[in-house]
């Protein structure tokens, strides 16, 4: 591989900030903890460099500089390992961090300039977290760790042996993709916990709420709505807004994901779709606000692992069922039945229906059809999701639902009738 001087010189210096910015961590946690280890600011940038001259000079001169470089680096890290022991410290962070700095040099040099970079970010804001990611392991339970282990036994054993194909009547069941929903509701589900416990409950939920919004809000609405009977009832306002911004949240979603295939549909879409989030979000500031006002510290709450697996299967099954419904109605009832099927399909997910109506839009659909299809679906799943609360949430999480999800509801209603064209 040849290189010009300036790109050379691009690469050394990436290398170069990359290990700066680890040193800086390291740097700035011995001067809050007063103490003192072998990497700093200026040893780990030294270390940044000396992976991308070995990387160079295993091209140019032999391909043993490198490891033998890195074998060196380790024996220097090892050695001041060995002298931290003997004082007490036996940390390895810093030394495996160090390392890893080495290897981050060797990929900017070989090009990886971003894998490099994203190393260098996850050390550093790993080796950050560390009072944190104590803490939070802290926090946890045996009874946390087996929901993990449960956990990932159907995300990661389950979910790859599952064939990714269609059965049954319509052959609309896929059973890879049914379980993929059951993992989305509990990882959900479990994402809402963690956060929980990692940035507390003020800060947790709602951000759970958002994130799931982006995936599947429907999942949030269920996981939320099953916690809000589990846990403390002072966490209610907190388990409604996640629910309302994961499900505003889905509107803009809808709109990103109909521009990419057809601009044209999305352009009629943007004024009902971001609407109906901008209210969703107003209200959300309004109870973010109220619950802050009504309760400005903090209570401590005993929170339970809300994972079930039993739940989850349920969810499944419910999934199968509504999934075969929707299929039913858009097979035999033809062109003719756009709209039911829009909301039959709308009742399990918007993307599959709002990705096939930005295909049909102008073809095989009259454009402003396809606009209320989507549309459609969106509210139809929003009264999903209402549902869900309503029937699985805690009473006093059924009266937020009311209110927040009518006028979520109402606002979408009147802005497809009134800015979508009916000729």
């Amino acid at each position: 591989m040849t290189l010009s001087l300036s790109e050379l010189f691009m690469r050394f210096g990436v290398a170069l900030l990359l290990g700066i910015l680890v040193g800086l961590e390291r740097e700035h946690a011995m001067l809050e903890a007063k103490t003192r280890h072998y990497g700093g600011l200026r040893t780990f940038a030294l270390v940044a460099l000396l992976g991308c001259a070995s990387a160079m000079l295993a091209e140019t001169v032999t391909p043993w500089f490198l490891p033998t470089s890195f074998m060196i680096v380790g024996a220097l890290i090892l050695t001041t390992y060995a002298l931290s022991a003997l004082r007490g410290d036996k940390g390895l962070t810093t030394e495996v961090a160090g390392l890893l700095v080495f290897i981050t040099g060797a990929l900017v040099y070989w090009g990886h300039i971003e894998l490099g970079a994203a190393l260098a970010v996850a050390v550093t804001v790993l080796l950050s977290l560390k009072l944190k990611l104590h803490d939070l392991v802290a926090r946890f339970s045996t009874d946390d760790i087996y929901a993990t282990l449960k956990f990932g036994i159907i995300t990661a054993i389950i979910l790859p042996i599952l064939p990714d194909q269609t059965f049954g009547p319509l052959d609309v069941l896929n059973p890879r993709n049914i379980w993929l929903m059951v993992v989305l509701s509990s990882g959900i589900t479990f994402l809402g916990y963690v956060l929980l416990k990692f940035a507390g409950s003020q800060q947790g939920i709602p951000l759970a709420g958002f994130l799931g919004g982006l995936v599947s809000s429907t999942a949030v609405a269920l996981g939320f709505s099953r916690q809000s009977r589990a846990q403390d009832p002072s966490l209610t306002p907190l388990f409604a807004l996640g629910i309302l911004i994961a499900s505003s949240t889905m509107f803009p979603r809808v709109l990103v994901e109909a521009s990419v295939v057809n601009p044209q549909l999305a352009a009629t879409l943007a004024i009902p779709l971001l609407a109906t989030a901008g209210t969703g979000y107003v209200i959300c500031g309004i109870l973010w606000w109220r619950h802050h006002t009504a309760e400005r510290t903090e209570q401590p709450v005993t929170a339970t692992n809300p994972f079930e697996l039993t739940s989850a299967l349920q969810f499944g099954v419910l999934f199968a069922v509504i999934l075969f419904v929707a299929k039913a109605a858009q097979v035999y009832l033809g062109d003719a039945g756009v709209y039911l099927s829009s909301i039959f399909s709308g009742l399990t997910d918007v993307d599959a229906i709002t990705l096939s109506m930005a295909r049909l839009s102008g073809t095989a659909v009259e454009p402003a059809v396809a606009a209320r299809a989507v549309v459609l679906a969106a509210l139809a799943n929003t009264a999903v999701k209402a549902g869900i609360a309503l029937a699985l949430g805690s009473p006093a999480l059924r009266k937020y639902i009311a209110v927040t999800f009518g006028a979520l509801f109402g606002v979408g209603a009147l802005a497809a009738f009134v800015f979508i064209p009916w000729s």
